[in-house]
């Protein structure tokens, strides 16, 4: 009989073969976006300014039309789950599959065409809430040239939730990375008017990652279709979707955008608590927050990876398989974070040197406030993995809604009073909010792996009924 270590080794084994390609491919797409910044920095500060506020605007919606389709992959694990060995689908599984294509990439397209029309509505709004007017019209022509992307953005989305619900993810890696450098050279290439082409500015950045989009959405596509096993399923024709896969899609799809989308916006509040304790308050709170957002892959790539595996198990009715993958994940998970915090509590300063400059002006201050938040953090990562993971195992349940309300709960009604509370009145300022910060978020992944393991329970409980 195997001991418990065993289990684990061989648990955590088979989860990183899916949870690695999904953790590196993500942390691919933050250079994406990294790159995006830098070339906009070396454009000078109005460009930063304006193509920084782009940037939000477009990342607020791509991120939630991504939750939209990311029930996708669960849904095609467990109908592939008959395929555990290795065997051909029967042709009622391989049609199911290919019908959850069709109605992915319906809901990929109906997502990225509205979300391309919020995106200019908001451009045009930017004005009314408050914003510099030059930092406006400096980021409308970047909107203009950015919504077009959203459509191949989310078509690629679709289609790699199809890829790692049949266990494919390999070529997502390659085509991620090899898109860096593609977004890089076009950047180049249009903001400078290379090879006889027009000299476009920002704008140029925004068409860059437009057809960057459009091209890792074809590269995709064409590996699927080289793939023996993928090429069968793969079908596009989205318009000839069933509508009942369609509205069973979006019932999931919905409340994990808005939790994408509370998030977000739980993170934008907190950095306007700090933004009020001044500049060097906020540049150490981007600073140790960017530090985090990387480490974050890492559970990204753990929770997608724990959550098809679930979908798979419970499709195969394995219900302590299902229960062991919660405990194996949160053990990887610390394993990562323990080794980042160590980092973080014994080199403070070169983790922090990319970041801020302790010789330019407040940033002696800043490195001092940020030293103070990366001991918060270094406690804070596990708890905002945990959350993550717990997210992504209810997914595996298809219980998306039970996520949304308790995230609701541990940002909003916990976290955000307590980070105000501890800030403000106890005087602790960025530190405090921090504190409150990590206190939503153990709150939320306390509540989250609760309602997994009772989730279970009631499953294991039914199952003989069901059989009877």
């Amino acid at each position: 009989m195997p001991t418990p270590l065993t289990t684990l080794l061989r648990d955590s084994r088979a989860l990183a073969t899916l949870a690695v390609p999904l953790a590196l491919t993500q942390l691919a797409q933050v250079a994406l976006t990294t790159t995006d910044t830098v070339m906009m920095g070396l454009m000078g500060a109005e460009a930063l300014a304006g193509g920084g506020l782009a940037m939000v605007v477009f990342n607020q919606l791509r991120t939630m039309g991504v939750g939209l389709v990311t029930a996708v992959g669960n849904q095609v694990s467990a109908a592939s789950a008959r395929d555990d060995d290795e065997e051909e689908l029967t042709e009622a599984a391989a049609e199911e599959v290919r019908d959850l294509v069709r109605a992915a990439l319906a809901l990929a397209t109906l997502a990225g065409v509205a979300g391309a029309l919020v995106i200019l509505l908001i451009g045009r709004a930017l004005a009314y809430l408050g914003q510099d007017p030059e930092v406006v019209d400096t980021a409308w022509p970047l909107l203009l040239a950015l919504a077009p992307g959203l459509v191949p953005c989310l078509w690629f989305q679709a289609i790699r939730q199809f890829t790692v619900g049949m266990r494919r993810p390999q070529a997502l890696l390659q085509i991620t990375i090899a898109s860096v450098a593609v977004n890089a050279a076009l950047n180049w290439v249009f903001i400078h008017g290379t090879w006889g082409l027009p000299k476009l500015g920002l704008p140029g950045i925004g068409l860059a990652t437009s057809l960057v989009y459009a091209l890792t959405c074809v590269a995709l596509y064409a590996s699927a279709r080289r793939d023996p096993r993928l090429a069968p399923l793969l079908d596009v024709r989205f318009w000839k979707a069933r509508p009942a896969t369609l509205r069973r899609l979006t019932g999931l799809g919905v409340p994990i955008a808005a939790t994408y989308g509370s998030e977000a916006g739980f993170f934008s509040v907190v950095a306007l608590l700090i933004g009020t304790f001044g500049s060097a308050a906020l540049a150490a709170h981007t600073a140790v927050n960017q530090l985090i957002y990387i480490v974050f892959q890492v559970a990204v790539g753990l929770s997608h990876a724990a959550s098809l595996n679930v979908s798979r198990e419970l499709a195969l009715d394995r219900i302590a398989a299902a229960r062991r993958i919660k405990n194996t994940a949160l053990a990887c998970a610390a394993a990562v974070m323990a080794v980042v915090g160590v980092v973080y509590l014994t080199v403070p300063g070169l983790v922090l040197r990319p970041f801020i400059d302790p010789s330019a002006a407040e940033g002696h201050t800043a490195t001092d406030i940020a030293t103070g938040l990366l001991l918060v953090a270094a406690v804070l990562q596990f708890f905002d993995c945990a959350q993550n993971i717990g997210v992504g195992l209810l997914r595996g349940l298809d219980d998306t809604k039970s996520g949304f309300r308790i995230t609701l709960v541990g940002y909003w009604l916990i976290g955000l009073p307590a980070a105000w509370l501890l800030g403000h009145l106890a005087g602790l300022e960025t530190l405090g909010v921090w504190l409150g910060l990590l206190t939503g978020l153990a709150a939320t992944a306390l509540l989250l792996l609760r309602r997994y393991g009772r989730a279970l329970s009631l499953r294991a409980a039914d199952r003989p009924a069901a059989v009877a």
